[in-house]
């Protein structure tokens, strides 16, 4: 047990440091080798037929009473999150949007206590005020700083965050009817449907290919199979063994791997791409964004018998 629990914390932790990664690798690349809706594209179809393959050996239909909400799922959760995610991304730091994602459970929060109807206490009332405070600042921040940031990066950023929350929500009640990879296969496939109007004509004739190199191939690779397919296993198997909020909590770790890695480029790369966007107004927003997020997963205290 102790083995398997270890296991858990080591694939939540891989998860997260992919995506620290992820936010400095996809955006070398964008938009100068590509744009953001193509690059979307290539990730959900990419990761799309890697689900679908293993699906394959996962005998499971899906009800059509389902159909509806899956398709919602892959709107909200394979193609809007992924377009104001990648957009957003190619606009603003790689630091504010590690920070902005940690908002992400305080996010669904809402929309369960609106959708699910789930008690509001006084503590998570308080937590939610003070991961507000600490996110729109930031989004906010973005137009005022010097540095890579930006006000509409940072707003896409945290509107992908809204996006993939309610799909959290939504897709909440098939997660005890059906394999996982049986929702994500058709999450994915109802994703790249949303996303073929708005990006098959970027893929075809906007995107200019001669401007790759091995560079754009590899970070693409990496998107699909690294930031993709092996972070949605290594989540689900983790919440085998740990509750959903041990998992969540592990998003904290973003914003300080994203630290981390902004050091070690200006250190040891002399890359100083990033080196002013971190200051002491991020680091505040990033700690009231964590204590909110404590304080909405704080279990209230049993009552005396």
């Amino acid at each position: 047990m102790i083995k398997s629990n270890y296991k858990a914390h080591l694939a939540l932790f891989s998860a997260n440091l992919i995506y620290s990664i992820n936010h400095f690798v996809a955006k070398g690349i964008m938009p100068e080798k590509i744009n953001a809706t193509p690059l979307v594209f290539f990730r959900v179809l990419g990761a799309g037929i890697m689900f679908w393959c293993v699906k394959f050996f996962i005998k499971e239909k899906v009800e059509k009473k389902d159909f509806f909400r899956l398709m919602l799922c892959g709107l909200l959760g394979a193609s809007c999150n992924q377009l104001a995610f990648f957009h957003g991304l190619s606009l603003t730091s790689p630091i504010d949007t590690s920070i902005i994602m940690t908002s992400a459970p305080a996010v669904v929060f809402v929309f369960s206590a609106i959708i699910l109807r789930e008690k509001i206490t006084s503590y998570k009332l308080l937590g939610l005020s003070i991961g507000a405070i600490g996110a729109i600042g930031l989004v906010w921040y973005g137009q005022v700083t010097q540095g890579s940031s930006t006000f509409v990066g940072n707003l896409l950023v945290f509107l992908n965050v809204c996006f993939f929350s309610l799909y959290q929500v939504i897709v909440k009640p098939l997660i005890t009817k059906y394999h996982f990879i049986t929702i994500i296969s058709w999450v994915f496939l109802f994703g790249l449907l949303f996303l073929i109007p708005f990006g098959l004509k970027d893929v075809i004739y906007e995107t200019n290919y001669q401007a790759f190199n091995l560079n754009t191939y590899l970070v693409i690779g990496f998107i699909i199979v690294f930031t993709t397919f092996f972070t949605f296993l290594f989540n689900i198997y983790a919440l085998k063994q740990v509750s959903p909020s041990v998992a969540g909590s592990y998003t904290y770790t973003q914003p300080a791997i994203s630290f981390i890695i902004v050091i070690i480029l200006t250190l040891l790369f002399d890359n100083k791409t990033y080196s002013g966007d971190i200051n002491i107004i991020k680091i505040m927003s990033c700690f009231m964004v964590i204590i909110g997020v404590y304080l909405i997963s704080k279990k209230p205290k049993a009552l005396a018998q």
